[in-house]
């Protein structure tokens, strides 16, 4: 069974963001604004049809420690991550 990106996926403060979406050329700008908006403690749940680890490697680079992140599911073609905003971020 398939995961529906578009529909909310649990509690308050869990935000789903579906990349496939986005313009190309602008995901990653919209994924670091998404994420800048996030409060600590909330979620931003990612989910794209490729395994982003250039994004990965640059989120870790510009919050560090601030953002966790956890596969929810790797499977092809049904990439599924949460971001968890640990600290604010300004």
């Amino acid at each position: 069974m398939s995961h529906d990106c578009s529909r909310p996926t649990g509690p308050e403060g869990i935000y789903p963001f579906d990349a496939r979406g986005v313009a190309k050329r602008f995901r990653h700008a919209a994924i670091f604004g998404a994420l800048d908006s996030l409060n600590p403690g909330e979620v931003m749940r990612f989910c794209n049809d490729h395994d982003p680890i250039p994004l990965l490697q640059q989120i870790n680079n510009f919050f560090g420690s601030k953002v966790k992140i956890a596969y929810l599911s790797r499977q092809p073609g049904e990439i599924i991550i949460d971001f968890l905003v640990t600290e604010s971020l300004d």
